[in-house]
């Protein structure tokens, strides 16, 4: 029987997708990338925003077109779309034979074995469960050299225009011991670069051991052998300890890197979000990392168009902009979801304006990230190669301002064949929008 796995949304997301990989492959199943050779189909699904809403009904309705014209025998939907709309996917698929929820895909096995025995069934536990991945090897699925930790499941925050607690549940750390052991699996699978995950990285520990404790497993997974780069993303700006800068700063193989999602820079509109921050305690934050880590690269992510922004506050969010020089920034307009409070609130926003407010905050950061780009020209900087454009004879890489997916590239020129997962020193010669070029240093 071969086995065709979708994963759509985010990391998180696809560390599930890694681990249902892993369990249907130890069950002998042949895995496929072709939909017309499947026998069986799992979509693992998105509903963060609209957009990602569509794309997973979009795809599972395409594929179970595949029912009628292809081989397929069964189809399965998983994941935070599964988990929110479950009794709507019963009654308008039909097609469906299984319906995984956020917290029951260790059940893939059965599920698909039931589907293939012609036996619909459902597995949903309490979103209170941490499902339990110790000893199960994940399949690496971006490449073998980089890979996603995700140290905790769910969110407390509540920011009201976020539906991911109702469909993750609530904040649930991933134990330590967990952690090291699969990361040490990564790694000896060839990993040389972890990008540590969750909905908030940095209460990590705070529910299992009564503190905070992600400087302590920085220190632990800088232990292991091998491993080059730990990247951390999701950072919530008023969670971050000294304790946390001091150990991005002192751990070598820690990235001078930081996700840090503030949402906006207007206080009137990140208090509508339920955020816990200010904008000044929020400026304080950034002088801060950057005094004590003056190369540290900081990422981060607006939502413009919440509902009630004037045009007062997005001048104000496009001021701020302009004075944080953020090193990397996405803007998101805002979607309402149904079933949070911001949904709820008076003065939406049309989406002509929102756009058009994404539009100027872009532009903004555009001239920043260029900037940012042609200050590193003539730097000395160790480079991930990632691949190769045949065609130029050109290497692509990753410095360690750059998370993969999300951010920029730098296109490497070397006199000698050079290999994915490698790392090479580079120096900058010239910078192309948010892409640097380079030569590879050999002494």
């Amino acid at each position: 029987m071969k086995i065709l796995f979708i994963s759509l949304g985010c990391d998180k997301n696809l560390v599930d997708s890694e681990v249902m990989l892993g369990l249907i492959r130890e069950r002998a199943f042949e895995l496929t990338d072709d939909e017309k050779e499947a026998d069986v189909i799992v979509v693992n699904t998105c509903c963060f925003v609209n957009d990602a809403k569509e794309e997973s009904i979009n795809t599972i309705l395409e594929m179970a077109e595949l029912k009628k014209t292809g081989k397929l025998k069964a189809l399965i939907a998983a994941g935070c779309l599964a988990q929110r709309y479950r009794k709507e996917i019963e009654k308008e698929i039909p097609e469906i034979d299984a319906i995984i929820g956020t917290t029951g895909y260790e059940d893939i096995v059965s599920a698909i074995e039931n589907a293939l025995s012609g036996t619909k069934s459902e597995y949903f536990k309490d979103l209170s469960y941490l499902p339990d991945t110790k000893h199960k090897k994940r399949v690496n699925t971006t490449g073998g050299y980089y890979s996603y930790l995700k140290i905790a499941e769910g969110c407390d925050k509540n920011c009201t225009y976020c539906i991911i607690p109702k469909i993750r549940g609530s904040y649930r750390s991933v134990p330590m011991e967990d952690l090291i052991e699969e990361a040490k699996q990564l790694v000896e699978s060839g990993v040389v670069e972890l990008m540590l995950v969750a909905q908030e990285t940095t209460l990590y520990g705070v529910d299992l051991y009564g503190r905070k404790m992600l400087p302590t497993l920085l220190k632990e997974l800088c232990r292991i052998s091998g491993l080059q780069w730990i990247r951390i993303l999701y950072c919530y700006p008023e969670e971050i300890t000294d304790e946390l800068i001091e150990a991005i700063k002192t751990e070598d193989k820690v990235c001078n890197y930081l996700d840090i999602p503030i949402q906006h820079g207007a206080d009137r509109i990140l208090k509508r979000m339920g955020r816990r921050t200010n904008k000044q305690e929020l400026i304080d934050i950034v002088t801060k990392l950057r005094n004590n880590i003056p190369d540290i690269t900081l990422r981060t992510t607006l939502i413009t168009g919440f509902p009630g922004e004037t045009e007062e506050e997005h001048e104000e969010l496009i001021r701020f902009v302009e004075d944080m020089k953020f090193d990397r920034l996405g803007v998101f307009t805002y979607s309402p979801e149904e079933n949070t409070p911001a949904a709820l609130l008076k003065d939406h926003i049309d989406e002509e304006v929102k756009e058009r407010r994404r539009n100027e905050l872009m532009e903004v950061q555009q001239e920043i990230a260029f900037e940012h780009a042609q200050n590193a020209i003539s730097a000395k900087l160790k480079v991930l190669i990632e691949g190769k454009l045949p065609e130029e004879n050109v290497f692509i890489g990753r410095t360690y301002k750059d998370a993969p997916n999300v951010d920029g590239y730098i296109f490497v020129n070397s006199s000698s064949e050079l290999i994915s997962g490698q790392f090479v020193d580079v120096f900058v010669t010239d910078a192309k929008e948010y892409d640097l070029i380079g030569e590879v240093i050999w002494e």
